[in-house]
């Protein structure tokens, strides 16, 4: 019965050529605009660690005086490096990584090379881990390094391209700030889209990730700055920096990985039970306020998806909804002028079902015709999209999952459209019923 009903579509398209590519090329041009907008969207909002984002928090607590307090405020959203390195030795998590980031001048060591500046993270080893990082030479340097101020480094497979020709460059030196670093590891391209583990340094939430990798506490016994955001919450003394231990700024990112429901339960406790010891020796002056954010709570909480993304994903559905407007006036027009055909069919034996499932057939078929025209139209929509001078320019690409929604959306919105007109079409009376009346 459906090859039937598809055939009867094709009949009905040859007699209605121009008519029915109109419908096509309405609904395409629907399927395109939404789908576009539709696939930045799934690109940006995507889990960039899935599978493991549940079990990874970014942790807040509250140094700040009493000025301005009130019950749920916010903490500031960085630590302090003495809250950082306190949290961090206490080692309640079943991972833990604290880090900020900045700018490192790479040096040549024969001279040969002008030196540049390269992106730089600062942090301790299981950053590398925790995030799942994948390696092309080499690995991660040791707790030791952390503890005893390794000059140590990991750097990224561009920056080795550029320095070291793509070699394995493990055991070689890397001058940087005028310093000489080992190299440890070099990372395979890596590019977590959004850059969840640190939103501060310039904004950049969907920008590459760094090229060097250094150990936290040999960075600031170097007194490497931060490029991202660094708030003072009270004054500092006479001679003391804004990167001091003792300093009150916050600058420092603070992540925990904690594997079950009853891990993070103890985390939070321990959290609170820290703010109330702080505050008991005077550090502190608020009552306990913490934050203990998954990865995806915290991504949601800080709006990485730009507003302009999630107008334009409106914009287009509201673009596709008339697009389906359209089709579904084009479509009774086509259905209400074969009403002595439909009425024959009728009086032939056909129920009103059979005449419905007929009419919806011939929809989804348009629909999915339509589909085709859209998906190259999403392609071009996709490009235009990458030329564009945007952080997140070359992330957007139409993956499988996208590929198979634009033939979802296509023949459901065609569907939708067609329910309408097949109803009136069914509804047609018969030749005999005409022939009574």
């Amino acid at each position: 019965m459906l090859a039937h009903h598809f055939e009867l579509a094709l009949i009905s398209f040859g007699r209605n050529k121009y008519l029915t590519a109109l419908m096509i090329v309405t609904i395409a041009l629907g399927i395109g605009a939404s789908m576009t907008a539709l696939t930045v969207f799934h690109v940006l909002s995507s889990d960039p660690l899935p599978g493991k984002s549940q079990s990874l928090f970014y942790v807040l607590v509250d140094p700040q005086t009493m000025e301005g307090y009130y019950n749920g405020i916010e903490p500031p959203a960085q630590l302090t490096r003495f809250d950082a390195e306190e949290l961090y030795r206490a080692k309640r998590a079943d991972h833990q990584t604290m880090m900020y980031g900045g700018v490192v001048a790479v040096q040549s060591l024969s001279g040969k090379q002008n030196s540049f500046m390269a992106a730089a993270r600062f942090t301790t080893t299981d950053f590398f881990p925790m995030f799942e990082t994948p390696f092309l030479y080499g690995d991660y340097w040791g707790h030791d390094a952390d503890n005893e101020l390794k000059q140590v480094t990991v750097i990224g497979k561009s920056l080795n391209d550029r320095v070291f020709g793509g070699e394995n460059s493990v055991g070689r030196t890397l001058r940087l700030n005028g310093r000489d670093f080992t190299i440890v590891g070099v990372l395979n391209h890596w590019r977590p889209a959004p850059k969840f583990y640190d939103l501060f340094v310039g904004k950049r939430s969907f920008g590459e990730a760094e090229e060097v990798f250094l150990p936290f506490s040999t960075a600031a016994s170097l007194q490497l700055e931060t490029g991202g955001l660094i708030n003072c919450y009270d004054q500092t003394s006479p001679g003391m920096r804004l990167y001091d231990i003792t300093a009150p700024c916050v600058w420092v990112q603070f992540w925990a990985q904690l594997n079950t429901p009853e891990r993070m339960q103890e985390y939070r406790v321990f959290l609170e039970g820290y703010s109330t010891q702080q505050r008991a020796i005077g550090r502190f002056q608020r009552p306990p306020n913490i934050r203990l954010r998954t990865l995806r709570e915290y991504l949601d909480f800080n709006k990485v998806i730009p507003e302009n993304v999630h107008l334009q994903l409106w914009i287009a559905f509201a673009f596709l909804i008339v697009c389906l407007i359209n089709m579904g006036a084009l479509l009774l027009a086509t259905f209400l002028n074969r009403t002595s055909e439909i009425g024959t069919r009728r009086a032939l034996g056909a129920t009103r079902g059979e005449i419905f499932a007929q009419h919806l057939v011939e929809a989804a078929t348009i629909g999915f015709a339509g589909g085709v025209l859209g998906l190259g139209l999403t392609w071009l929509g996709l490009w235009v999209v990458r030329q564009q001078p945007v952080q997140y320019a070359d992330l957007v690409t139409l993956d499988g999952t996208m590929l198979l929604t634009v033939f979802v959306m296509a023949i459901a919105s065609a569907l939708i459209a067609g329910m309408l007109p097949a109803w009136r079409a069914c509804m047609a009376p018969s030749v005999l019923q005409i022939t009574t009346q």
